[in-house]
């Protein structure tokens, strides 16, 4: 499976909403920019919906259906160009202070413990001596 890229989607999105219009002259509809792109109807909607969000594209609705229209195309290139490695980097961040604080809390659990044989050792030996010196 593909890993998907939102900088490059959208563009690819842009640009799908540009040629259609020029071929057909008229705005295309989500179906139509899918379709060309080869994009499922889902995937297609969630890159608009987020290319709607940033207003870079405008959905109108008319006696035609839902009509796509390029807003302002220059905001394209706010669009973080790795979104993908910057998941997985945080991920692989959470993990490691997950790990970090895992490993502290093994060693104070590991550090209690040695002090409290210590403490029961010299308990023994206080009692011990303590015996001997009643003989």
């Amino acid at each position: 499976m593909k890993t998907i890229n939102t900088y490059h989607d959208s563009h690819l999105f842009v640009s799908a909403i540009r040629v259609l219009d020029h071929q057909k002259s008229a705005s295309p509809a989500i179906e139509d920019v899918c379709s060309l792109l080869g994009f499922s109807l889902e995937r297609g909607h969630f890159i608009c919906n987020k290319l709607v969000e940033m207003g870079i594209v405008e959905i109108v609705e008319g006696a035609y259906g839902m009509r796509l229209y390029i807003k302002d195309h220059t905001l394209l290139e706010e669009i973080p160009t790795s979104d993908q490695e910057s998941k997985l980097d945080e991920a692989l961040k959470q993990f490691k202070a997950n790990r970090k604080g895992y490993a502290e809390k093994v060693a104070s659990i590991q550090a209690g413990q040695k002090e409290k044989r210590k403490n029961l050792f010299a308990d023994l030996e206080k009692k011990l001596k303590s015996g001997l010196k009643d003989k």
